[in-house]
């Protein structure tokens, strides 16, 4: 039987969620990858016992996660039965729904029969009678937007989820959606959004600005461009890589020469400093007034404690920030 670490909250920062009562750990974790049909049962627990053991407290899973589709939803809901159920007032739960999960015309993105059966499947697969946040995965245009939001207002009301979150958002679509939801006294809490080095796109659609303005806070994925920010690809690409093994999200053409130069600059700049280049890319989030949380992924739980490290390093400087800028600045959109 597991039993957690009871010295697992002495090293975990905690970060208060915008403008609400709910904290979230610095670093959590995130499903979307090494959950599904291909990865063995046993080294999911150890990647939920190494995560929980360290402090992070919030998983972060949708309904799309896998392969297949609604994979990582059942084998994390396996764990969480058989071996955290005593623990589940100590957990932050969320999951998504917005993109298709079945056939037919009712799977679309936003409207409010696809998100809350969506819901409902959710909990079925992870046993659970509620999460903690529920969000709607990305803005849908082919739905009113009150619709998408009077939905998420339900799962609130129905007792399925305790808060909502939005991914995927741009800032002028936040800003509507936040007043819709205001109206119906719905507690939106966090945005959760793409945000690297390499990918500024929450600065460019005004989404960064427009949270922080209105007092929401903000859940990073993808800290390491998939990969990208960390010494994997800078001699080539591993036949055991993502590029190499599992190319769905990150393929060998998104790695561009300028790219590849850029990064081996930041690599060279984050070795000078005694830190990883993975090091110096999580500390640039973490260290952002903006940024609740940054979710992490791993294939290995040594991967975890090695991500929770960052947490003790010093912080970037102006100059070294405006380094940064410099180096990746040729290459941003």
């Amino acid at each position: 039987m597991y039993q957690a670490n009871p010295k697992r909250y002495q090293h975990m920062e905690y970060r208060r969620t915008g403008h609400s009562g709910l904290l979230l750990p610095a670093l959590s974790f995130g499903l979307w990858h090494n959950f599904g049909e291909k990865t063995e049962f046993s080294q999911m627990q150890n990647l939920i016992y190494t995560a929980f053991d360290h402090g992070i407290t919030h998983f972060d899973l949708a309904n799309n996660y896998g392969p297949q589709p609604g994979a990582a939803e059942t084998n994390f809901g396996r764990i969480l039965h058989q071996d955290l159920k005593n623990y589940r007032d100590q957990l932050i739960i969320s999951t998504k729904a917005g993109y298709e999960m079945w056939d037919g015309p009712y799977g679309n993105w936003g409207s409010r029969k696809s998100l809350l059966s969506s819901l409902d499947q959710s909990l079925h697969r992870m046993q659970l009678d509620y999460v903690d946040i529920f969000y709607h995965h990305r803005m849908d245009p082919q739905t009113p937007l009150e619709e998408s939001m009077l939905a998420l207002a339900q799962a609130v009301k129905s007792g399925k989820a305790l808060y909502i979150g939005l991914s995927n958002y741009d800032g002028p679509t936040l800003q509507r959606a936040t007043e819709i939801l205001d109206d119906l006294h719905v507690p939106f809490i966090i945005n959760q959004n793409r945000y690297n080095l390499l990918d500024r796109t929450v600065e460019k659609n005004e989404l960064l600005a427009t949270g922080s303005q209105l007092k929401k806070g903000l859940i990073t994925f993808s800290p390491l461009a998939q990969g990208q920010l960390t010494n994997r690809y800078l001699d080539g690409i591993p036949q055991d890589s993502r590029i190499g093994n599992d190319p769905r999200f990150l393929n060998a053409t998104m790695l561009t020469p300028q790219k590849l130069a850029a990064i081996q600059k930041l690599n060279t700049m984050a070795t000078e400093r005694g830190i990883t280049l993975a090091e110096m890319a999580l500390k640039w989030l973490l260290q952002k007034p903006e940024v609740t949380s940054v979710l992490v992924g791993s294939s290995k739980p040594d991967q975890i404690i090695d991500n929770i490290g960052v947490l003790a390093l010093d912080n970037l400087t102006s100059a070294e920030l405006d380094q940064i800028d410099q180096i990746i600045k040729p290459i941003l959109n």
